[in-house]
């Protein structure tokens, strides 16, 4: 079982960013990490161009609850906000992400544009500096042709391996920090990606990639070249996009979409665990297996609501809302954290603990 420890809500200071730009589809332009001591977590977001960071406190804890249990906030303090100089990206930035690397006392950061742009730029959890290493790869068409939503994927095996999505030219890009090593051709527009597996899985071993991409999950891996590099497709109902899909520690793949049912699959069969049917309101757009717990997941929809349950079971365990629609979602790598930005400038962090 979990249950939340607090709900918080702290506002993006007008000054640093008073009217953030629209956003896709794809919540993908937050990310979370939480502090070791647990006294605040520092939140990631992109608007236009530009990278924010907010250091957001997290001391006390307290509860409350509305109608139909909804939990309801209390106001967080927001202890510093800063715009980063290591991400000069030329056109609107697409997604977020944060991987931690071990023993370094470092975060690696991966943002990419809407034209495929990745930059990806070591930050120093230890100290003021901004960051010890960042390096950028333009995509092989150097971005030529028409922006649309784009996200990107660190490899759990090692940060320096990453994969890049880009929808509108169907395309899957890895690399080796700044080097290309494979190209993907996919036969639908990608909506999300993620790498299944763990380190510990992999035993140093190339892991797959899993691509939602229209009505279908597709598997691909750089180490064959038979039909391209994918070894398995998995399709949903004619008509029901995916458009998100995340891995537990375990293996086990959750995707998500236009039918508002989640789907757990087994990578060793492909095929369905458990299907929780109508598990939210509106269109599935963001997942995230607990790390407490990975029997039960966080499912962002699309409108302002993030609901927490047991797939096994498919029975709910709690849920928040926002104020207006979700521009980010995320949770933390190693925490049950979870982090929600919206339109409105508010900014939602849960923390969940066993209970």
């Amino acid at each position: 079982m979990v249950e939340v420890r607090s709900l918080r809500k702290a506002s993006i200071p007008p000054s640093l960013l008073s009217d953030p730009s629209p956003a896709s589809l794809q919540p993908t332009r937050l990310a979370l990490h939480a502090n070791e001591d647990e006294s605040s977590s520092s939140v990631y977001i992109a608007s236009g161009c530009h990278v924010y960071n907010l250091e957001i406190s997290m001391e006390g804890s307290r509860v409350a609850k509305g109608k139909e249990s909804l939990l309801i906030p209390i106001e967080a303090q927001v202890r510093d906000a800063s715009i980063l100089d290591r991400c000069p990206h030329r056109s609107e930035i697409c997604s977020v992400v944060l991987a931690e690397s071990k023993g370094d006392n470092c975060l690696i950061l991966g943002t990419v544009d809407s034209f495929g742009h990745l930059i990806v730029s070591q930050l120093d959890t230890t100290s003021s500096d901004i960051g010890r290493l960042s390096y950028s790869v333009l995509p092989h068409d150097f971005g030529v042709g028409e922006a649309s939503w784009a996200g990107v994927s660190f490899s759990p095996i090692h940060w320096s391996t990453v994969a890049v999505a880009r929808s509108f030219c169907k395309s899957i890009d890895v690399y080796d920090q700044d080097i290309p090593i494979r190209s993907f051709r996919t036969l639908w527009y990608p909506n999300s990606l993620t790498y299944i597996g763990n380190s510990t899985q992999m035993n140093g071993s190339s892991p797959l990639l899993a691509v939602a991409e229209g009505s279908q999950l597709s598997i691909w891996d750089s180490r064959t070249n038979k039909n391209g590099g994918c070894v398995q497709r998995i399709y949903s109902s004619v008509g029901d996009m995916i458009y998100a899909v995340c891995a537990s520690p375990s293996g086990s793949i959750a995707i998500g979409g236009s039918d508002r049912s989640l789907t757990i699959l087994d990578p060793r069969r492909w095929t369905a665990l458990s299907r929780w049917s109508n598990c939210s309101k509106y269109e599935i757009t963001g997942l995230s297996f607990s790390s407490i717990n990975p029997s039960y997941i966080y499912i962002q929809g699309v409108d302002y609501e993030v609901t927490c349950g047991n797939w096994k079971e498919s029975e709910k365990a709690f849920a928040f809302r926002g104020d207006s629609n979700w521009l980010g979602f995320s949770k933390c790598a190693s925490k049950d954290v979870v982090a929600g930005w919206c339109e409105s400038g508010n900014i939602f962090i849960a923390d969940v603990m066993s209970s």
